[in-house]
This record gives C-alpha cells, sequence and structure tokens, in this order.
C-alpha cells in the first residue's frame, strides 16, 4: 500500500513539473495550445503533453517493474501522446468517433484522425510483442496473445479519449482504476499507480477549466492502463478487458455518455465533484 502510494506520488510530482515547465515554455508558442471549452472560454491542451511526459518519466524510473513491461509502457504512452497532439493541432476531416475514422481511411482518405487510429493501434502492437506471453500454446496463442494485447491497448486509449468532454471527467474515470493499484502487486498494479498519480497530480487544473487532457493526455492515460492490464491479467482477463472496451466504444457510436451520465444521478454527482457550477 506504502509503495503505491509512493509510486502514484512520484507519477503526481513529475506531472506537475512536467506542467511547470511546458506552462513557461510552451513548444510552438501558447496560442498553437490554446482552445474553447463547452462554456465558450479559452484553456490550453499543455495539460496533455504535461501527463504524457510524466508518466512516461514516472514509469521509467519506478522500481519493480521488469524491463520489456516497463519498455512497453512507455511505447504505449509516448505513442498515444504523439498521435493524439497530431490531432490535437492539426485535426483535419470531419469525421468523429472511431467508426468515422476507420470509413474515411476505407475510403482512402488520410487524416489526423485516421493517422492517429493507425499510430495508436501501432503502438499498441509494439507494446503487446514486448509483454511476456501468458500463453503455452506456441506460436499460434503468441499471435492471438499478441492481437488481443494490442487491441486491449489500442481501445483503452480510444475509450478513454470518448470521457474528456467535460472537466475532470477523463482522470476520474482513470482513479476508478485506483483500488487494481493497491490490490495487484504486480507490475499491473505499479502502471495502474502512476496513471492514477499523474492524473491526480493534474486533476486541480483540469477542474479549474485551465487545462484540459485533450486527445493527447487522453489517449496517453488510456494507453497506459491498457499496458496495465495485459501486464496483469492473463488471457481470459485480458478478453473480458477487450469486450468491455469494445462494448462500450461501440455503444459511444449510438449513446452519449454524457447524456447517460446526466441522467443518472450517482454517475451525475461524481461527474460535478469539484467542478465549478453550470452556467445559468
Amino acid at each position: 500500500m506504502i509503495r503505491r502510494l509512493l509510486i502514484a506520488g512520484a507519477g503526481a510530482v513529475a506531472a506537475r513539473v512536467a506542467w511547470d515547465l511546458l506552462q513557461k515554455n510552451p513548444p510552438g508558442g501558447r496560442r498553437l495550445w490554446e482552445r474553447v471549452n463547452h462554456r465558450g472560454e479559452t484553456l490550453t491542451l499543455l495539460e496533455g503533453p504535461a501527463f504524457t511526459a510524466g508518466a512516461a518519466l514516472a514509469t521509467a524510473l519506478t522500481p519493480g517493474i521488469p524491463a520489456r513491461v516497463k519498455t512497453a509502457a512507455v511505447v504505449a504512452t509516448v505513442g498515444g501522446g504523439v498521435f493524439g497532439a497530431i490531432d490535437d493541432l492539426r485535426e483535419t476531416g470531419k469525421s468523429k468517433g472511431l467508426r468515422g475514422h476507420l470509413g474515411e481511411l476505407a475510403a482512402g482518405h488520410v487524416t489526423t484522425g485516421g493517422l492517429k487510429v493507425l499510430g495508436i493501434g501501432a503502438t499498441g502492437l509494439v507494446a503487446a510483442l514486448l509483454v511476456p506471453s501468458r500463453s503455452s500454446s506456441g506460436f499460434a496463442g503468441r499471435v492471438l496473445d499478441t492481437a488481443v494485447q494490442g487491441a486491449v491497448v489500442a481501445g483503452s486509449a480510444n475509450l478513454l479519449n470518448l470521457f474528456d468532454l467535460r472537466p475532470g471527467r477523463a482522470i476520474k474515470v482513470a482513479l476508478l482504476f485506483a483500488p487494481a493499484a493497491v490490490a495487484s502487486d504486480g507490475a499491473g498494479g505499479r502502471l495502474v499507480a502512476v496513471v492514477c498519480g499523474a492524473g491526480a497530480g493534474l486533476l486541480p487544473i483540469d477542474l479549474a477549466e485551465k487545462a484540459m487532457l485533450g486527445d493527447t493526455g487522453a489517449n496517453a492515460a488510456g494507453a497506459l492502463l491498457g499496458t496495465a492490464a495485459i501486464s496483469g491479467l492473463d488471457r481470459k482477463g485480458q478478453l473480458v478487458v477487450l469486450a468491455v472496451v469494445g462494448g462500450l466504444t461501440l455503444a459511444s457510436e449510438k449513446v452519449s455518455f454524457t447524456k447517460v451520465i446526466a441522467r443518472t444521478p450517482v454517475l451525475r454527482e461524481l461527474d460535478q465533484l469539484g467542478r465549478r457550477p453550470a452556467a445559468q
């Protein structure tokens, strides 16, 4: 328990230090990262790079994680952040959602959203190849494990990004996995602790509506959670995670998560916790 808190604390410190440095020297200039939120107010997307850098650094420095898993986690986190940043900063195409991006690719149109899907899919597969297989069924088992694990990492990156529509929401969703950090004594639990720590360190900024994760931070956080899942669960557990991630992703194409949250009292209260009151 104490060890997990120390790991989470390191993640929080790393993310906040990255945030302070990026605030002082924003890559490409401050205006490049400015966006208008749901209130019509200007905020910055620099929280995303701060999370990505802080989480990657904290992962690299966390003891007790096998070298291959650590490398996989850093690759997935940085990959999610980099390809998310491309979509944040150079967005092309009007399609939204996974189905829209895949539709554009199928039609031969390579948009930034499509590039993000391909890029995060590729880095997810690299992470899957790096994580030691839990299968004992030879080459065919390894191929299946790689496909499932790559899909879990990429799918998790995409899913968490779907929640980044209101202040603090994506980070709160990530923090729901905090019990897994306590319950697991392996690499997966340590990676979850990094995600939760880096997210908690930036949550006050997010809730104050000074900044948001954007695709950069949400994709990075989701990819790191996905890597935690594939490093801590056996094949059956990974298939369950993939089914849940896939089911929620498909549901998001038909149902608005924001509307569901607004109609559900418990979810609505959690979503509003710490946020500024809604404008009248």
